[in-house]
């Protein structure tokens, strides 16, 4: 079987690391957010690596860039979610540092993928344009 065209991706890769190293750290807090912030915590990461999957699948560059998007606004929905648990003595500064880098190196990943999604475009519509255009003139 081929492999799947996100398992490919570095920010992808990365990402999924970003999840496993969420579950470490909220592992650690009080029983009573296991379904509140910690739930919540858990779920704006996995959406990180989720939604670049769901992009890399669907074929369409728009529709990757838009999922894209998703995953950057679920890293800062993370980000937000983390100041929070630290304010309220859940996670460490030490901890929350950790995953911050992580999430920095994520979403570099995602801002250059963002760009190189949008060159490929860029030039399939160019090489389009150029076609078109000889095929106009050959009329």
């Amino acid at each position: 079987m081929e492999a799947k065209p996100h398992k490919r991706l570095e920010a992808w890769r990365r990402s999924v690391d970003l999840v496993v190293a969420v579950y470490e750290a909220t592992r650690r807090f009080p029983e009573e957010e296991r379904f509140g912030l910690a739930s919540q915590i858990q779920r704006a990461a996995v959406s990180v690596p989720s939604n670049i999957a769901e992009g890399a699948a669907r074929g369409s560059n728009r529709f990757f860039t838009n999922a894209l998007h998703i995953a950057r606004g679920s890293l800062n929905e993370l980000d937000t979610q983390l100041i929070i648990a630290h304010r309220l003595g859940y996670i460490s500064e030490h901890a929350v540092k950790g995953l911050t880098v992580r999430m920095g190196e994520v979403d570099r990943l995602l801002n250059g993928l963002i760009a190189s999604v949008r060159r490929k475009a860029a030039a399939a519509l160019t090489c389009i344009a150029l076609l078109l255009g000889t095929v106009g003139w050959l009329l």
